[in-house]
């Protein structure tokens, strides 16, 4: 059975604990891109759920790895901060993911 791991900011990680999930607290972008790197190399992790942010400070080559792999599946977890049509953002990870157009409907 492979584990499913969060990598967030303090704020967030209390919420996930309680839901019984495993967490990795990074206090800025470039304490979460140390910790990433190597959740993509074990054996036992099937999903990583990276703060929004931090995924978007990875650099380009390290990004490109991630968008081909199988497994772990890395996620972002979207952004309060951001204002987004949050329904298209989650149809567009669901289709880089499985390589297919899911419509989410209300």
């Amino acid at each position: 059975m492979y584990k499913f791991v969060i990598v967030t900011d303090s704020d967030r990680a209390s919420g996930f604990r309680l839901a019984g999930v495993e967490v990795l607290e990074a206090g800025s972008a470039e304490e979460a891109k140390k910790i990433i790197p190597p959740l993509l190399y074990k054996d036992d992790i099937g999903i990583v759920a990276v703060n929004e942010e931090y995924m978007l400070s990875l650099d380009e080559k390290l990004m490109d790895r991630i968008e081909k792999m199988h497994r772990p599946l890395i996620i972002p977890i979207p952004s309060k901060s951001k204002e987004v049509d949050r329904r298209t953002y989650i149809e567009q990870l669901l289709r880089r993911a499985i390589g297919y157009n899911i419509v989410l409907k209300r």
